[in-house]
């Protein structure tokens, strides 16, 4: 399914702003064993961050259709969030000017409702801006960042390497890099060549273990909604890192 298709900038949508009874309205079973915490990712992962402060400057890689990036406006002072696909920016800039934003809700994979996007509450737009980049290739004048946060990027990049080998200079001395990944590698995003040879968190150490502490890793669960008969309920690999001074 392409990152540009209207249906997928739904169903992100939905996973990122769509509350608990919106996601599981219509389902035909009991939905009491899906994890609380899967209804809440893209806020779960920043708050793995120890803390934000007030002058923190944070980049967010990866971040589709925008929700960890005004997460993090709550307390930083200013956010990027990047993201590859271009219509992921231009609904993430929508809602960032606070402009009406409507998207479907499956119920099945040609029918649906649609739903209202609100900008989520006590964040701060305005501290953020939203921009289309390759992760593998970032402009060379960002700078660098008290917070990077990357989730479920990782393993969706043809060159994962080229991606990890860049954070050390995106992350200041002290500052936190949060990562989330589901481990999910397949050819068809990540050539067999440029995929771990073991385990993704061994891969991680190798390309940033020198220049980053790992701090903890958590298995943060997601839910993501394609109709009312299909959902993947997974979890991803979350891990907090400090860079070395």
């Amino acid at each position: 399914m392409s990152y540009e298709s209207d249906s997928l900038r739904s169903i992100y949508l939905l996973f990122h702003y769509g509350s608990k009874p919106e996601i599981l309205d219509g389902l035909g079973f009991d939905p009491g064993g899906i994890p609380e915490g899967a209804f809440h990712f893209p806020c779960a992962t920043t708050e793995m961050s120890k803390s934000v402060g007030n002058d923190a400057r944070v980049l967010d890689i990866g971040c589709a259709v925008g929700r960890s990036s005004f997460e993090f406006s709550k307390s930083a002072e200013s956010v990027i969030g990047i993201d590859f696909s271009q219509s992921f920016i231009d609904v993430a800039e929508a809602i960032r000017k606070e402009e009406s934003v409507s998207y479907s809700r499956f119920s099945e994979a040609h029918l649906g409702d649609f739903l209202e996007v609100a900008l989520p509450e006590n964040s701060n737009p305005e501290r953020v801006s939203f921009e289309q980049g390759d992760a593998m290739n970032l402009r060379p004048d960002l700078g660098s960042f008290d917070i990077v946060h990357a989730a479920n990027l990782l393993c969706r990049l043809p060159r994962p390497a080229d991606f990890l080998n860049r954070l050390p200079d995106l992350v200041k001395p002290g500052g936190q890099l949060i990562m989330a990944t589901p481990c999910t590698w397949l050819e068809e995003f990540t050539p067999r060549e440029n995929q771990p040879g073991g385990k993704t968190i061994d891969f991680i150490i190798e390309h940033i273990g020198n220049e980053f502490e790992l701090i903890e890793v958590r298995e943060l669960p997601f839910l993501i909604r394609e109709h009312v008969r299909k959902l993947q309920l997974s979890t991803a690999q979350t891990s907090l890192w400090r860079r070395k001074a």
